[in-house]
């Protein structure tokens, strides 16, 4: 009997390939007891994931995630789509990101989520590996990258540096603050939590004042 799920790795993240003649209630039940078993082999690594063969609604690909994340360590950080060209762009851009911080010694890396109002401070740049949730902060005097959510506060630039800039993989934060520039946002915080084909997203100054813009390489390449 065919299976009903593949999984196989690409770079920086896994995907999995879907039988499209079965229910997806097997296909559901399949990928819980497949992350199961490999729960250990694939530890606490932070990836993006493409879904293939059968189609799926935005609910599903939600209860795709639900599923991962019930039956392993893994960080699901993005579904990525089928657009081999933009995933490209993204995967760079991500490496990009990475090399910008971690090329000398003063970056550093939190794995985890901020919730309950905490709050990370550092005079380096800094990689979140996680989301940061409402009333929760980070603060560099660099820069700020969040693979996950912004939807609290974050305050990079902190020495008065306007050329710094904080990335998210989804940017609803409630504030905002570059250099001696501030961002807050006028509209009522929607509902957090990870969505599928999220837009990573840079906060930067532009023309004294700040503005988010999609994260492509050429972008980040110009700070």
């Amino acid at each position: 009997m065919k299976d009903a799920v593949l999984i196989k790795s690409f770079q920086n993240g896994i995907t999995l390939i879907l039988n499209e003649e079965s229910s997806f209630e097997t296909i559901l039940e399949e990928i819980a007891y497949k992350f199961s078993e490999a729960r250990k082999f694939f530890g606490k690594a932070s990836m993006a994931l493409s879904i293939e063969g059968k189609p799926l609604t935005d609910a599903e690909e939600i209860c795709v995630l639900e599923a991962i994340k019930k039956n392993s360590d893994l960080r699901i950080v993005c579904i990525v789509g089928h657009d081999e060209d933009t995933d490209k762009k993204y995967i760079k851009a991500l490496q990009h990101m990475e090399k910008k911080l971690t090329g000398g010694d003063e970056g550093q890396f939190y794995k985890g989520t901020l919730k309950n109002r905490e709050v990370i401070e550092t005079e380096n740049s800094i990689i979140i590996l996680g989301d940061v949730y409402p009333g929760s902060a980070v603060i560099s005097t660099k820069n700020i990258i969040i693979l996950g959510g912004l939807y609290g506060e974050a305050y990079a630039g902190g020495n008065g540096q306007s050329d710094a800039f904080v990335v998210a993989l989804e940017m609803e934060p409630e504030r905002l603050k570059i250099g001696d520039f501030k961002y807050k946002t006028n509209t009522k915080q929607s509902k957090w939590g990870i969505r599928p084909k999220v837009q990573p997203k840079i906060a930067h100054v532009k023309n004294d004042k700040i503005v988010f813009e999609p994260l492509t390489k050429d972008l980040l390449s110009s700070f």
